[in-house]
């Protein structure tokens, strides 16, 4: 356990309730190391409730009672928060910024060129401890800061470093990825449904299969495209559905998604 290191939330949404949850949980640091401040009061009571974390009047109590402070607001809040922060953060601190879109020179022109920074885009798999992360340290940041934040981050999920201009392709791909995959399980249901199951039966068999092939991917290390063919059986049922699938061009849509997001990622970045 790393009773030694104190986590501060500005911002107690369901994203930072899940970290802090995992934190606590893979006893990478005890409850009472857990800290957090919301402008929702809903929102800071049930990070308390969920976590046993304790909730402060002000984000510069969460700075004063933390070594590791965490960023977990909206965009459009992260300006007022900086200025509320400016005063607070020493160097002491490590600031992991997981706000959308925001640039780690945005970070350090408000708390200062050496605060040891990482920005990192996790996704809402968080939620149940299966998260995609990925996290890009910022020049005052040493090897150790970002060991630190990927251990922080493995707690609900995995975690891999990238240098900070791909980070809006992760958050095109991993970021807005579980939306697609909802699409797909929508869609596999649809065809079940059309072809007599019930909708309950189908969810559950199409939620399991995409599980299931999922961690076939991860646990073989074996390219999709193998894993596809050991499935796909000369004039078959699974050939007649992957035609029409090439047919339909759901590959290409795909890859349109994930450029297509990136794109907005690094509109909203620089807006």
């Amino acid at each position: 356990m790393s009773d030694t290191v104190r986590v501060g939330f500005v911002g107690t949404g369901r994203m930072a309730t899940a970290l802090a949850g995992g934190l606590v949980s893979s006893e990478f640091c005890s409850r009472d190391s857990i800290v957090g401040n919301d402008v929702v009061p809903a929102a800071a009571a049930a990070f308390a409730e969920a976590t046993g974390g304790s909730i402060v009047d002000s984000n510069a109590e969460v700075a004063n009672r933390s070594d590791v402070i965490v960023l977990a607001v909206k965009p459009q809040q992260i300006s007022e928060v900086l200025a509320e922060l400016a005063s607070a953060v020493t160097p002491d601190h490590l600031v992991v910024s997981i706000a959308a879109g925001i640039t780690l020179s945005t970070l350090a022109d408000a708390l200062g060129s050496s605060t040891r920074l990482v920005r990192v885009m996790p996704n809402t798999p968080c939620l149940v401890g299966l998260s995609a992360s990925a996290f890009a340290p910022g020049p005052a940041a040493t090897e150790a800061d970002a060991d630190l934040v990927a251990r922080l981050l493995e707690t609900v999920g995995v975690a891999l470093p990238v240098n900070e201009q791909l980070i809006d392709a992760v958050t095109g791909l991993s970021g807005s990825g579980p939306a697609y995959i909802y699409e797909v399980i929508e869609g596999l249901v649809a065809g079940g449904v059309s072809c007599g199951l019930s909708r309950d039966v189908a969810l559950q068999l199409a939620a399991q299969t995409v599980k299931g092939a999922a961690e076939m991917v991860l646990r073989t290390g074996e390219h999709p495209e193998a894993l596809r063919d050991a499935v796909a059986s000369p004039g078959g049922t699974t050939i007649a559905g992957l035609a029409e699938l090439e047919r339909l061009g759901l590959r290409d849509v795909l890859v349109s998604a994930v450029e297509a997001a990136t794109q907005r990622s690094r509109e909203l970045g620089a807006e």
